[in-house]
């Protein structure tokens, strides 16, 4: 991309970070934005925890996100703990339940299942247990802005063989807690597992349907914000149907995509990173950057991650089977623009600058409009 601004039009700072972003958006143009499968990290007889790392998937690190996910067997038991980052976490599989202590608050204890989202703001300790027979999973996606590490969670466990009082001598931890030195070390020694463990006989707290409320919301079952017959429908999750939403500063949706639908081109027009996790079916994916380069094509299957960077238009279309997706945005009430359907920024222009910024007649002009003017955002296969 070419850009020139005459040095006596701006301040040399100001054209230093012009200079500097276009440095930057080249940069980007060369990332590997190929999606990536987690890996795992620590697990045992209770279950596994898997990460996506910035080195295998770069817009981590750059995007100063986080990305990974719990997977519990029956009687899994995720030790409390607290992460450095603001997340949401959405249910992937199974059914479950989590305690949630927010600061200064009361813990709640939360019956949860799969199509659920929760917001974990800064501070909040959790832990997650299964008691029943199927696997239960669940995705964390988050900014790591202020986080040890870019791109990466770190979770400080509360007990366990990597619990923070196991640092503290039994002097410190004594005086803590008020309590003699030798129940000290049972209380610290005592469990030796390390992030998840498999409970034998554990009587946990019973989950309460009613703290279900302003904590999580159900993407599968809340009102759809897009439904188009034959194409896709959408939940997003934002500061209106989850509050909490705006302390994590992240919003998020949930789409559908029906079998060989195809979702309209298009880019987040307030400066959001866009975060996909696939959660059913497969389907193709480009991402065009800088220049319309296309900067990614490829097959996406359950389980992939990748990252679309800032202002780069994506689109995608399902394989027969459909396409599902669940995504971050880094922002709580995200604004998106689409480049076709009834609702794409090409309507909004005037026929002149269509056809001047096309170099087309009028008629061509007029078959350009005349199409997808009912559908919008999803366009059922051609029949």
């Amino acid at each position: 991309m070419l850009l020139y601004i005459h040095p006596t039009h701006l301040q040399l700072s100001s054209l230093t970070h012009i200079v500097l972003d276009i440095q930057y958006y080249h940069y980007l143009m060369e990332i590997d934005l190929t999606p990536r499968l987690a890996k795992q990290v620590y697990g045992g007889d209770g279950g596994s925890y898997s990460a996506w790392s910035p080195s295998e998937l770069p817009m981590l690190r750059e995007g100063d996100i986080g990305a990974a996910k719990l997977s519990l067997e029956k009687d899994g038991f995720a030790l409390p703990n607290y992460s450095d980052s603001a997340r949401v976490a959405y249910v992937l599989q199974g059914n479950g339940v989590v305690g949630i202590v927010l600061p200064e608050k009361e813990e709640k204890v939360l019956p949860v299942k799969k199509g659920d989202a929760l917001a974990l703001p800064f501070g909040v300790i959790t832990w997650w247990h299964n008691k029943e027979d199927t696997e239960f999973v669940v995705l964390f996606l988050g900014d790591t802005k202020t986080a040890h590490k870019r791109g990466e969670f770190t979770d400080m466990y509360l007990n366990g063989s990597n619990g923070i009082f196991t640092g503290f001598s039994t002097e410190f931890v004594s005086r803590a807690w008020d309590l003699e030195e030798s129940v000290v070390k049972t209380l610290v020694g005592n469990q030796t597992g390390k992030g998840i463990v498999k409970l034998g006989g554990a009587n946990l707290p019973e989950p309460n349907k009613e703290h279900r409320d302003g904590m999580t919301l159900n993407c599968e079952e809340a009102p759809l914000d897009v439904d188009i017959e034959g194409g896709g429908r959408v939940v997003v999750l934002n500061t209106k149907n989850l509050p909490l939403v705006g302390e994590v500063g992240l919003g998020a949706d949930l789409v559908r995509l029906d079998g060989s639908a195809m979702c309209s081109p298009g880019f987040s027009c307030d400066s959001a990173l866009q975060v996909t996790y696939i959660v059913r079916g497969s389907g193709r994916v480009q991402v065009v950057g800088v220049d319309g380069k296309r900067v990614l094509e490829t097959t996406v299957t359950a389980g992939n991650l990748f990252i679309v960077p800032r202002f780069f238009v994506v689109s995608k279309i399902a394989d027969p089977e459909g396409l599902e997706w669940f995504s971050i945005i880094t922002t709580p009430n995200p604004i998106f623009t689409h480049l076709a359907g009834s609702i794409g920024a090409w309507k909004a222009l005037s026929p002149q600058v269509l056809e001047a910024s096309f170099n087309v007649d009028s008629d061509t002009e007029k078959l350009f409009r005349s199409k997808r003017t009912a559908d919008a955002i999803f366009f059922p296969p051609p029949k």
